[in-house]
């Protein structure tokens, strides 16, 4: 697989927010990324990045390229303004947000950039999410999904999620429902059993992917 997880850094920040954009351009107001990094927690991030050619080397090579002034310009940027400010060399394609509280886990956001869809990103994203959770010492995992996000609602429910309730007029954009979705017990024997299998197909499918998520 072309994509690999890992968890959220400060530098992804600016690319975090426009694939929000793009996934979710009608919600407010959009998540402070850089405020859940530093102060919450609680709060989880994790991002699928395009596996390539080291970031450094293509730097350099664009720099070398360059003329003498332009080259020094270039050293000066990366010195002082490698920080959160300044986009990730490494292309971010998809991320997903839990929040931790107690045995719950909440699934707080899942997108993937348009362009990068229907290449089984998304669903490695919920598996790393539900890893992560297992690990946080979880015992079930709980999200809201709009009423009219079929698609979505349906790869839950491949991974055991289960419709249990909805809240009226929960997205503030036009006031539509949020249906419920909770599993059982992520640790209970059928639930593995049944989510390893769904794993081992994902990697048979699409390869296996670099995990690293904590």
């Amino acid at each position: 697989m072309r994509y690999a997880i890992r968890p959220m850094r400060l530098e992804d920040v600016p690319q975090a927010n426009e694939i929000d954009r793009e996934c979710f351009p009608t919600q407010w107001p959009p998540p402070s990324y850089k405020r859940e990094l530093l102060f919450n927690h609680l709060s989880h991030h994790l991002v699928a990045w395009e596996v390539g050619e080291n970031p450094d080397e293509l730097i350099e090579q664009r720099e070398q390229k360059g003329s003498r002034p332009g080259r020094f310009l270039a050293r000066v940027r990366r010195l002082f303004y490698a920080d959160e400010a300044s986009p990730s060399n490494q292309r971010i394609v998809g991320l997903v947000g839990l929040r931790i509280m107690g045995d719950v886990a909440y699934l707080t956001t899942i997108g993937v950039r348009e362009a990068y869809r229907r290449q089984g990103i998304g669903e490695l994203l919920l598996i790393s999410a539900i890893d992560l959770a297992l690990m946080r010492n979880a015992r079930v995992a709980t999200l809201e999904v709009r009423a009219s996000n079929s698609a979505a609602q349906a790869l839950y429910e491949k991974y055991g999620f289960t419709k249990t309730g909805a809240r009226q007029g929960y997205y503030s954009d036009n006031r539509e429902d949020a249906v419920i979705m909770t599993t059982d017990t992520i640790t209970s024997a059928p639930f593995q059993s049944q989510f390893q299998r769904l794993n081992r197909a994902h990697a048979e499918r699409w390869g296996p992917a670099q995990c690293q998520i904590d």
